[in-house]
């Protein structure tokens, strides 16, 4: 971006675009303005809160939006209001979504333009920036597997290059060839952080070569240049799809957002920028070419700030949001409509765990005509542990997906896939790496549904767990990283069948939800499993011994190590296979206490943070009378995951359990 305080004047005389078009343009350029400067009179009143304004940037939103067509997915940022007004969103809901009003998107639950709306194909603001391109990119794919001639378009800003998603999402989509369009605003400022402390590139789209993808740059205050240029690359790109990065030049003349203000903006630099402005600069055509008359401008302002208004009287006439704790915790989860499971399963073969889980992954293949199987080395190889092994030539390339190593940007994808229709499995190599996800996961397939009413129909697999002399960087189990998170279902097996069962089920919910699958339980367990397509219940806990002097909570291997323990001791414990540990199943632990008063919570991951802790303190609180005894966690050691045998068997709390067993008993 040019520091220079002389800038070449807007010009529209090389542009084509009819007199019709061009007068519709400059009216959704002026409805946009019109509502930011009612806006910041509205910010000054108290009447909302925050505001970042576009003024100056509307070309680049509105251009975008009206070469797109309606169906074609947007994903906006701060400053693109000139996209919500294009595509006609009504204003009363605008006004009752900054008032944090029941009659906005979120319903009060969340501010400005972190929204979306599907009827308007439009998903609005993520806060952090760069996730929202890869979510346009599995727009993108949904487009392309259905063999849709559509594209989707995301916008970031100049700052959002700068992080790692950006590139993520840009060279997967260029991998793949997705017809998305990926849209920089680059406006000169990073917050306060200048352009020439974000990149060291001449241009931001000097980066489209890195990736093996068009990429250009335009004047993103000129409509004209703005609308003819993405019109061109849309209509190319839905009959060749591929990604293009797009960098549009323009100035933010206002704050980041209103408090912050401008002073460290150079003066003189906003007074050059104000004189390319999009708006007058566009009226001064029109009016040149006799399209447009001074006075028609002015009618034309009436009308729109009349709207405005009345919006706004409608805006407040509606109620104000008003607290519901229950309601609040009812739709956390988008509803699920899977049948109650078959009392009586029909034939069964004996499988291992591994079997079962590839069985599952497989039933639901075919049960969902819309699932596509994302992850690193699953295609031809089959995956590093073979659970996809010969899905290739079942389900074909489009399906059964090979990744680049990207975590955060499959998973983007797959969120982007289940808005657009689809449904996602994204398999993480290794649990481990989940890591490098973790953001989508927590902050976008976790948040979409309470929101903006959203399903994230997501799975995400993990392979964890010890015993297989894989060291700290591949043997964890990290279930404890996301059961304080709202919104997630995590579910975590201890048998074949109930493996099987539990994926089906899982590809089937609306919900994301997190697979934990044990890695030592792959090949070494063995147990009848109902054939066919059959789901197990998410929510539901199972007794997978039952007892009366004790009860051993615990999930995955634990179940397994209770089970030895207990035959081993001789000792009459009920042992209390959780299965899920989100939604947790709160009443077959109740019932458990309540008979044999005395509990023990196990569990593979280390003691400090782990879930037992969490466990442990809801059945103080709600089982208190019940006890004979204090509630006891074993868990491994406040440790990573050594690699030698001998440190291993000391980390895991296998060989503790028998006399952490006895000691309780004996309290």
């Amino acid at each position: 971006m040019s520091t220079t305080t002389t800038l070449p004047p807007l010009t529209y005389k090389k542009y084509r675009t009819k007199k019709a078009t061009q007068q519709a343009l400059f009216q959704q350029l002026l409805r946009p303005r019109l509502i930011e400067e009612k806006m910041l009179k509205q910010l000054r009143q108290g009447i909302i809160s925050k505001w970042f304004a576009g003024i100056g940037q509307e070309a680049i939103s509105v251009g975008c939006a009206a070469a797109l067509e309606s169906d074609e997915y947007l994903f906006t940022m701060h400053r693109n209001l000139g996209v919500f007004t294009t595509r006609e969103v009504p204003l009363e809901r605008l006004f009752a979504q900054w008032q944090s009003k029941p009659g906005g998107f979120t319903r009060g639950r969340d501010r400005s333009f972190h929204f979306g709306s599907q009827e308007h194909k439009i998903v609005g603001m993520i806060s952090h920036l760069g996730p929202q391109l890869s979510l346009a990119a599995g727009v993108a794919l949904r487009h392309k597997l259905l063999g849709e001639k559509k594209v989707s378009l995301a916008f970031t800003g100049d700052g959002g290059t700068s992080q790692g998603e950006f590139h993520e999402a840009l060279n997967t989509a260029s991998v793949w060839k997705l017809p998305v369009l990926f849209v920089v605003e680059n406006n000169g400022w990073g917050l306060s952080t200048p352009v020439s402390e974000q990149y060291a590139c001449k241009q931001l789209a000097d980066r489209g070569a890195g990736y093996g993808m068009r990429s250009l740059t335009i004047d993103g205050n000129n409509i004209l240049e703005v609308y003819e240029t993405v019109t061109k690359l849309a209509a190319e790109m839905r009959e060749n799809p591929e990604p293009v990065l797009l960098e549009c030049l323009t100035y933010r003349v206002r704050g980041h957002e209103e408090a912050s203000g401008v002073k460290y903006v150079p003066k003189e630099e906003i007074e050059a920028w104000q004189q390319r402005d999009p708006v007058n600069n566009f009226a001064d055509h029109l009016i040149s070419k006799g399209w447009l008359t001074a006075e028609e401008r002015k009618a034309m302002e009436k009308s729109i700030k009349k709207e405005i208004e009345a919006g706004l009287k409608a805006a407040e006439a509606m109620p104000a949001t008003e607290g519901d704790v229950a309601r609040e915790l009812e739709e956390m989860y988008a509803p699920s409509t899977l049948p109650a499971p078959a009392t009586a399963p029909g034939e069964t073969s004996e499988m291992r765990v591994i079997d079962a889980i590839s069985d599952g992954l497989r039933e639901g293949m075919r049960a969902h005509d819309n699932l596509v199987l994302m992850g690193q080395d699953i295609a031809d190889y089959g995956g590093v542990f073979k659970i996809t092994d010969g899905f290739m030539a079942e389900f074909g390339a489009d399906r059964v997906r090979n990744t680049p190593l990207c975590e955060s940007a499959i998973i983007g994808i797959g969120l982007g896939l289940s808005i657009a229709g689809g449904k996602a499995m994204v398999e993480m190599q290794f649990g481990d790496f989940v890591t490098c996800g973790f953001n989508q996961i927590v902050n976008n397939l976790a948040k979409q549904h309470y929101r903006w009413n959203q399903n994230a129909d997501v799975t995400v697999r993990l392979p964890v767990g010890g015993g297989v002399g894989a060291g700290p960087y591949h043997s964890q189990t990290m279930e404890a990283w996301f059961t304080s998170v709202p919104g997630l279902k995590i579910v975590y097996p201890s048998n074949p069948a109930d493996a099987k069962g539990l994926l089906i089920a899982a590809l089937a919910d609306p919900n994301p939800v997190l697979f934990f699958e044990h890695k030592a339980l792959y090949r070494s367990l063995t147990g009848e499993v109902p054939e066919g397509y059959y789901h197990t219940e998410i929510g539901k806990a199972a007794v997978a011994r039952p007892g009366n002097d004790v009860s051993i909570i615990t999930y995955g291997m634990g179940v397994h190590w209770a089970l030895k323990a207990t035959e081993e001791l001789g000792v009459d414990a009920e042992i209390i296979d959780l299965r899920t540990l989100a939604p947790l199943d709160h009443d077959a632990i109740a019932a458990s206490v309540k008979k044999t008063s005395r509990a023990l919570i196990l569990h593979e991951a280390s003691l400090t943070g782990g879930f037992g802790g969490e466990l442990a303190a809801w059945i103080g609180e709600h089982c208190f009378e019940d006890l004979d005894a204090p509630v006891r966690r074993l868990a491994a050691l406040d440790t990573p995951v050594p690699f030698a045998a001998a440190l291993e068997a000391d980390y895991m709390p296998e060989a503790r359990l028998q006399g952490a067993i006895e000691a309780l008993l004996a309290y």
